[in-house]
Protein backbone atom coordinates (compact mmCIF):
# COMPACT_ATOMS: atom_id res chain seq x y z
CA UNK A 1 0.00 0.00 0.00
CA UNK A 2 1.45 3.18 -1.17
CA UNK A 3 1.46 6.12 1.15
CA UNK A 4 1.86 9.81 0.20
CA UNK A 5 4.67 12.27 1.97
CA UNK A 6 1.46 13.72 3.67
CA UNK A 7 -0.08 11.18 5.08
CA UNK A 8 3.16 9.64 6.40
CA UNK A 9 4.01 12.90 7.71
CA UNK A 10 0.77 13.19 10.00
CA UNK A 11 1.24 9.48 11.03
CA UNK A 12 4.57 10.15 12.24
CA UNK A 13 4.15 14.21 13.91
CA UNK A 14 1.82 13.51 17.13
CA UNK A 15 -1.10 16.47 17.64
CA UNK A 16 0.61 19.67 19.03
CA UNK A 17 -1.51 22.08 21.19
CA UNK A 18 1.65 23.88 22.40
CA UNK A 19 4.19 25.03 19.52
CA UNK A 20 2.20 25.27 16.33
CA UNK A 21 -0.11 27.97 17.75
CA UNK A 22 3.57 29.81 18.59
CA UNK A 23 4.21 29.50 15.59
CA UNK A 24 1.39 30.67 14.04
CA UNK A 25 1.00 33.61 16.57
CA UNK A 26 4.62 34.94 15.57
CA UNK A 27 4.07 34.30 11.59
CA UNK A 28 0.94 36.57 12.17
CA UNK A 29 2.33 38.79 14.36
CA UNK A 30 5.64 38.71 11.51
CA UNK A 31 3.39 39.39 8.51
CA UNK A 32 1.67 42.68 10.38
CA UNK A 33 4.69 43.79 10.89
CA UNK A 34 6.02 43.58 7.33
CA UNK A 35 2.96 44.95 6.22
CA UNK A 36 3.37 47.77 8.88
CA UNK A 37 6.64 48.63 7.10
CA UNK A 38 5.13 48.54 3.85
CA UNK A 39 2.78 51.32 5.02
CA UNK A 40 5.62 53.43 6.29
CA UNK A 41 7.15 53.94 3.37
CA UNK A 42 4.35 55.63 1.61
CA UNK A 43 3.38 58.12 3.88
CA UNK A 44 4.71 61.68 4.75
CA UNK A 45 7.97 61.20 6.92
CA UNK A 46 5.74 63.65 9.67
CA UNK A 47 2.96 61.03 9.50
CA UNK A 48 5.23 58.18 10.17
CA UNK A 49 5.97 57.63 13.91
CA UNK A 50 3.27 55.87 14.84
CA UNK A 51 4.03 53.00 11.96
CA UNK A 52 7.18 53.14 14.02
CA UNK A 53 6.20 52.58 17.55
CA UNK A 54 3.45 49.36 16.01
CA UNK A 55 6.72 47.74 14.61
CA UNK A 56 8.70 48.01 17.86
CA UNK A 57 5.48 46.79 19.68
CA UNK A 58 5.15 43.93 17.62
CA UNK A 59 9.11 43.02 17.30
CA UNK A 60 8.92 42.96 21.14
CA UNK A 61 5.70 40.70 21.03
CA UNK A 62 7.76 38.01 18.76
CA UNK A 63 10.43 38.57 21.15
CA UNK A 64 8.32 37.03 23.81
CA UNK A 65 6.88 34.12 21.77
CA UNK A 66 10.28 32.98 20.61
CA UNK A 67 11.47 33.12 24.53
CA UNK A 68 7.97 31.23 25.33
CA UNK A 69 9.04 28.49 22.61
CA UNK A 70 12.03 27.80 24.20
CA UNK A 71 10.23 27.64 27.71
CA UNK A 72 8.15 25.02 26.23
CA UNK A 73 10.93 23.40 24.84
CA UNK A 74 12.76 22.51 28.40
CA UNK A 75 9.20 21.82 29.59
CA UNK A 76 7.78 19.16 27.30
CA UNK A 77 9.85 15.82 26.23
CA UNK A 78 7.21 15.32 23.20
CA UNK A 79 7.33 17.72 20.48
CA UNK A 80 5.84 17.64 17.02
CA UNK A 81 9.59 17.09 15.53
CA UNK A 82 12.97 17.70 16.11
CA UNK A 83 13.51 20.07 18.81
CA UNK A 84 16.41 21.48 17.65
CA UNK A 85 14.40 22.40 14.25
CA UNK A 86 11.42 24.08 16.41
CA UNK A 87 14.21 26.08 18.33
CA UNK A 88 15.87 26.59 14.67
CA UNK A 89 12.38 27.59 12.94
CA UNK A 90 11.19 30.69 15.65
CA UNK A 91 14.98 31.92 16.34
CA UNK A 92 15.25 32.34 12.26
CA UNK A 93 11.62 33.66 12.50
CA UNK A 94 12.77 36.00 15.58
CA UNK A 95 15.82 37.08 13.37
CA UNK A 96 13.55 38.58 10.32
CA UNK A 97 11.67 40.37 12.76
CA UNK A 98 15.04 41.99 13.83
CA UNK A 99 16.53 42.98 10.84
CA UNK A 100 12.61 44.45 9.54
CA UNK A 101 12.87 46.42 12.89
CA UNK A 102 16.00 47.51 12.51
CA UNK A 103 15.55 48.74 8.84
CA UNK A 104 12.50 50.95 10.36
CA UNK A 105 14.61 52.02 13.49
CA UNK A 106 17.33 53.24 10.91
CA UNK A 107 14.79 55.26 8.85
CA UNK A 108 13.85 56.86 11.88
CA UNK A 109 17.34 57.68 13.50
CA UNK A 110 18.63 59.13 9.92
CA UNK A 111 15.58 60.96 9.46
CA UNK A 112 14.83 59.53 5.70
CA UNK A 113 12.85 61.57 3.62
CA UNK A 114 12.78 60.28 0.21
CA UNK A 115 11.95 56.61 -0.03
CA UNK A 116 13.94 55.31 -3.06
CA UNK A 117 12.25 52.80 -5.67
CA UNK A 118 14.75 50.45 -4.08
CA UNK A 119 13.89 50.79 -0.63
CA UNK A 120 10.12 50.29 -1.63
CA UNK A 121 10.95 47.08 -3.68
CA UNK A 122 13.25 45.19 -0.89
CA UNK A 123 10.25 46.28 1.26
CA UNK A 124 7.96 44.83 -1.05
CA UNK A 125 10.26 41.42 -1.61
CA UNK A 126 9.83 40.88 2.30
CA UNK A 127 6.31 41.29 2.60
CA UNK A 128 5.27 38.05 0.10
CA UNK A 129 8.35 36.50 1.81
CA UNK A 130 6.85 36.87 5.28
CA UNK A 131 3.58 35.71 3.96
CA UNK A 132 4.95 33.00 2.20
CA UNK A 133 5.88 31.70 5.46
CA UNK A 134 2.96 32.33 7.33
CA UNK A 135 1.49 30.06 4.57
CA UNK A 136 3.91 27.37 4.64
CA UNK A 137 3.42 26.96 8.83
CA UNK A 138 -0.18 27.07 8.02
CA UNK A 139 0.50 23.95 5.70
CA UNK A 140 2.47 22.64 7.87
CA UNK A 141 0.33 22.17 10.70
CA UNK A 142 -2.29 20.48 8.97
CA UNK A 143 0.16 18.48 7.34
CA UNK A 144 -2.23 17.69 4.05
CA UNK A 145 -0.39 19.58 1.58
CA UNK A 146 3.07 19.71 2.33
CA UNK A 147 4.11 20.06 -1.30
CA UNK A 148 2.93 23.88 -1.19
CA UNK A 149 5.47 23.97 1.63
CA UNK A 150 8.50 22.75 -0.50
CA UNK A 151 6.92 25.19 -3.35
CA UNK A 152 6.64 28.45 -0.68
CA UNK A 153 10.32 27.71 0.53
CA UNK A 154 11.51 27.93 -3.43
CA UNK A 155 9.54 31.09 -3.67
CA UNK A 156 11.12 32.80 -1.01
CA UNK A 157 14.65 31.38 -2.11
CA UNK A 158 13.96 33.32 -5.39
CA UNK A 159 12.84 36.30 -3.63
CA UNK A 160 15.80 36.61 -1.81
CA UNK A 161 18.08 36.44 -4.87
CA UNK A 162 16.11 39.28 -6.34
CA UNK A 163 16.40 41.02 -3.00
CA UNK A 164 19.78 40.56 -3.21
CA UNK A 165 20.14 41.95 -7.10
CA UNK A 166 18.24 44.88 -5.88
CA UNK A 167 21.03 45.41 -3.45
CA UNK A 168 23.36 45.39 -5.65
CA UNK A 169 22.44 47.63 -8.26
CA UNK A 170 20.87 50.50 -5.43
CA UNK A 171 24.00 50.63 -3.53
CA UNK A 172 26.07 50.82 -6.91
CA UNK A 173 23.81 53.92 -7.49
CA UNK A 174 24.30 55.23 -4.29
CA UNK A 175 28.46 55.16 -4.97
CA UNK A 176 28.16 56.60 -8.67
CA UNK A 177 25.44 59.36 -8.02
CA UNK A 178 25.26 60.52 -4.86
CA UNK A 179 27.98 62.90 -3.31
CA UNK A 180 26.71 63.09 0.23
CA UNK A 181 28.56 61.14 2.33
CA UNK A 182 25.68 61.27 4.86
CA UNK A 183 23.32 60.30 2.68
CA UNK A 184 25.39 57.35 1.25
CA UNK A 185 25.48 56.07 4.65
CA UNK A 186 22.11 56.04 6.09
CA UNK A 187 21.03 54.75 2.69
CA UNK A 188 23.35 51.73 2.58
CA UNK A 189 22.36 51.23 6.02
CA UNK A 190 18.54 50.75 5.56
CA UNK A 191 19.03 49.02 2.19
CA UNK A 192 21.44 46.53 3.64
CA UNK A 193 19.02 46.20 6.87
CA UNK A 194 16.27 45.38 4.27
CA UNK A 195 18.56 42.74 2.42
CA UNK A 196 19.23 41.27 5.67
CA UNK A 197 15.92 40.49 6.56
CA UNK A 198 15.30 38.77 2.83
CA UNK A 199 18.11 36.64 3.83
CA UNK A 200 17.04 35.69 7.06
CA UNK A 201 13.53 34.59 5.13
CA UNK A 202 15.45 32.08 3.07
CA UNK A 203 16.81 30.73 6.50
CA UNK A 204 12.94 30.27 7.84
CA UNK A 205 12.35 28.55 4.35
CA UNK A 206 15.88 26.04 4.46
CA UNK A 207 14.45 25.21 8.23
CA UNK A 208 10.94 24.24 6.59
CA UNK A 209 12.24 22.28 3.75
CA UNK A 210 14.51 20.28 6.12
CA UNK A 211 11.56 19.04 8.49
CA UNK A 212 9.62 18.28 5.60
CA UNK A 213 12.86 16.32 4.10
CA UNK A 214 13.50 14.51 7.28
CA UNK A 215 9.57 12.93 7.04
CA UNK A 216 9.93 11.70 3.39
Amino acid sequence: MAFSLDSIFQFLVPKDKKFFPLFERATSKLILLAETLNEVIHVPSAERDPYFKKIDELEERIGEITHLTNLELSRNFLTPFDREDIYSLITSIDDVTDFMQGAASRMKMYQVDKITKSIRKLTEINLEACQLIGGAIHDLRDGKNLKQVVVACKRISKLESKADNVFDKAVEDIFENETDVKNIIKYKEVLSALESASDKCKNVANVLETITVKYS
